[in-house]
């Protein structure tokens, strides 16, 4: 039996409906949906595999690529002259980080420690660990300036045991022993007479207490019963705060350890985590959205207030005795010895550095530092944190060593930590946390789309239908 065009009609406009309403549900439901799987996702979850182990075991490419400012006339600055250097490498090196001694807690809490090891990749570097360089030797010129107010017999001695030892104010030395340590009698002397004193009980080295090394022992919330905490610090070795600054406000250990940051992030998020080896918490912000391999990202980036003085930036007071804008005093942390960190050549920071140096020339293309991060996931895509090691020099009265230097924050090294998800664990990120919710939020409309069609050929059928119905 033939089936009449207004029955066929009024099927289309029941089964339109149908789609408009379920299309509409989707829209109300599918966020919810959407949200709550990525909830269960990013949360620190043992039972979680992608994410856990991600966090876990950081199964993506990550390097260190070091950049030495090799000094071309060292004579002439110990005569008074403005230092010249000339910008050696990168000096590539793979970098291991696994976690480890993980511990849940009741509180919803976990604590580890993350080890990190590296491996000097010789294929993606300009040169190799035999390069010979010359930098200020921070022995001599460091222990110069924190002597600086000491007796004068007092300088004399030091001045008399360097001599002894045969330190020269600057060192000229390949790469890697500049990098992971070298022979120095009077480190051995120190550390058999005075030990403790050196951040080092073997070989001095600028990254010798870096390589086979943990950063601390972090606690951090697993977002189980709030993921807004998710990847939160609660302590560091055991610590709510540090000690390092004059405030307080200077002193709180804010935001996440650094890699994983709570999900549903929008424009006006910030972006904060502790570094323990720039011995504060420090925060980004937004600076423009973008694709990474494929996914959409927010571009965070630091800003001009980082490394701010007191002066221009009040609430960096804190991190005083300041100099110019663009140097953070780390002097309180690192031993007492007079070092500053800073973007690389000097990038955003007063331009009265960049004329007491000659061979710098700072662009944000390759010196600015910024984190390409997932908005609905909270995961890094996109990595590159760029640093710069600085070492205040300057001639001291009774320390012979020290010339006519004239006072200078001398660039010494700076440096660019890299990674970003590819592979595998790109491929099912991806799938899991973009293109499934993508595609559950196109089927909403299409299902209202489909849904409207079907109701208006119905009523486009019914209509042809009575057409028909009256010239008959």
């Amino acid at each position: 039996m033939a089936v009449s065009k207004s029955t066929l009609s009024i099927v289309f406009i029941v089964l339109g409906g149908l789609a408009v309403l379920f299309g509409i549900v989707l829209v109300f439901v599918g966020p919810i949906i959407i949200d709550d799987q990525i909830v269960k996702n990013v949360e620190i979850n043992p039972n979680n595999g992608l994410s856990y182990t991600m966090w876990k075991d950081i199964p993506v490419p990550f390097f260190m690529s070091v950049y030495f400012f090799h000094i071309v006339n060292p004579d002439e600055i110990l005569k008074g002259e403005k230092p010249t250097v000339v910008q050696r490498g990168p000096y590539v090196y793979r970098e291991n980080r696994w976690k480890d001694n993980i511990t849940f807690h009741d509180n919803h809490t976990v604590s580890y420690k993350e080890f990190r090891q590296y491996f000097f990749e010789e294929s993606m570097s300009v040169g190799d660990e035999s390069d010979v360089v010359t930098i200020p030797n921070m022995l001599v010129l460091g222990a110069s300036v924190m002597m600086e107010n000491m007796p004068f017999p007092v300088r004399l001695l030091l001045s008399t045991t360097f001599k002894t030892f045969n330190e020269e104010p600057f060192l000229t030395k390949p790469v890697g022993e500049l990098m992971w340590g070298y022979d120095s009698k009077l480190v051995d002397f120190l550390n058999k007479y005075l030990p403790g004193m050196l951040p080092t009980s073997g070989k001095f080295g600028l990254f010798a207490e870096f390589n086979n090394s943990n950063t601390g022992q972090f606690t951090v919330f697993t977002g189980q019963d709030d993921i807004g905490k998710v990847h939160m610090v609660d302590s560091w070795n055991g610590l709510k705060s540090v000690d390092y600054w004059r405030s307080e406000a200077c002193n709180m250990i804010n935001g996440t350890a650094g890699q994983m940051w709570p999900p549903f992030m929008t424009k006006e998020s910030t972006m904060p985590f502790y570094s323990p080896d720039a011995c504060r918490s420090m925060e980004l912000v937004y600076q423009r959205p973008g694709v990474s391999r494929g996914v959409p990202v927010y571009r965070f980036v630091a800003p001009k207030t980082l490394f701010a003085n007191g002066a221009d930036y009040p609430p960096n007071e804190g991190f005083c005795p300041c100099r110019q804008s663009g140097l953070l005093n780390v002097s309180t942390c690192r031993h007492n010895s007079p070092v500053f960190i800073s973007h690389p050549h000097f990038f955003e920071a007063d331009p009265v550095l960049l004329d007491t140096v000659n061979g710098l020339s700072p662009n944000e293309d390759e010196h600015g530092l910024f984190i390409d991060i997932h908005p609905e996931t909270g995961v890094p895509m996109n990595v590159s944190i760029r640093l710069q090691l600085n070492l205040l020099i300057k001639s001291v009265f009774g320390i012979s060593e020290t010339g006519k230097i004239a006072e200078v924050v001398m660039p010494m090294i700076w440096f660019e930590e890299s990674g970003y998800i590819d592979g595998p664990v790109l491929n099912t990120f991806r799938t899991s946390l973009v293109v499934l919710p993508m595609v559950m939020e196109y089927m909403q409309y299409i299902f209202i789309a489909l849904g409207l069609a079907g109701i208006l050929g119905a009523v486009m059928l019914y209509v042809n239908d009575k057409r028909k119905a009256a010239c008959l």
